[in-house]
């Protein structure tokens, strides 16, 4: 019991040091410029940036004249025509429901919005990649071209993939990619086939012996053992 108890910190442990997706290559490898208030921003038109946010790092591509093209996640657009209310600032409750919703809109904003009270650097991730980039404004007018609402997927359509579509032609996603490594570390660990098996013993007890809880607490463990 003592040892299922550690796995599951364990696991708890690996999504919540991502910062979901932080993690330890961004401080190793994003040694950019930071934006300051009140002076002309040190970015070129066409550079992607990037600003940490509490689990993630979002990220946009700079247009120039203190204006930042991003994706993300929105739900208003899907309720309201009002141009004027879709574009203020997308607060947290409009962000989250357009994550549930999978619906996000390519936006216009300044960098101070952008920037939500975070430093603004620029992206050298890639780089270390030794990824080829387009011309800064050929960058710049791709992004420029797709603003408008448009569908999310928080893996598989988000803001890295639209940059790094708009910068080397080819939408991928780092953030993606740590995230999956650590669900697959954490399925292909046999310890979480013991884990799902005791959690659907205790569920069968709680719940007693039902089809409903009978069928996942043979199926889940099984489909792990299975994967691992």
């Amino acid at each position: 019991m003592l040892q299922l108890l550690t796995f599951l910190v364990e696991k708890l442990s690996v999504f919540s040091t991502f910062k979901l997706f932080e993690p330890s290559w961004w401080h190793s490898e994003h040694r950019g410029r930071p934006a300051q208030r009140g002076a002309k921003p040190p970015f070129r038109r066409g550079d992607l940036l990037e600003v940490p946010r509490c689990i993630f790092i979002h990220f946009g591509i700079y247009l120039g004249d203190n204006k930042v093209a991003h994706l993300i996640p929105d739900i208003l657009p899907t309720l309201t025509n009002d141009k004027k209310l879709i574009n203020s600032v997308v607060k947290n409750t409009r962000l989250i429901l357009g994550c549930i919703y999978r619906c996000a809109s390519v936006r216009v904003d300044t960098l101070e919005d952008f920037a939500y009270g975070a430093t603004v650097r620029i992206s050298r991730m890639y780089k270390k990649r030794n990824a080829h980039a387009l011309p800064n404004d050929t960058v710049a007018r791709r992004a420029e071209k797709q603003v408008g609402a448009t569908p999310y997927s928080l893996l598989w359509k988000n803001c890295e993939h639209f940059v790094t579509h708009c910068k080397y032609g080819s939408a991928v996603s780092r953030q993606t990619e740590k995230f999956c490594e650590g669900l697959k570390s954490a399925i292909r660990d046999q310890r979480s086939v013991m884990a799902a098996g005791l959690l659907g013993m205790l569920s069968v007890v709680y719940f007693r012996l039902a089809p409903l809880t009978a069928l996942p607490t043979v199926l889940i463990p099984f489909t792990l053992w299975m994967a691992g």
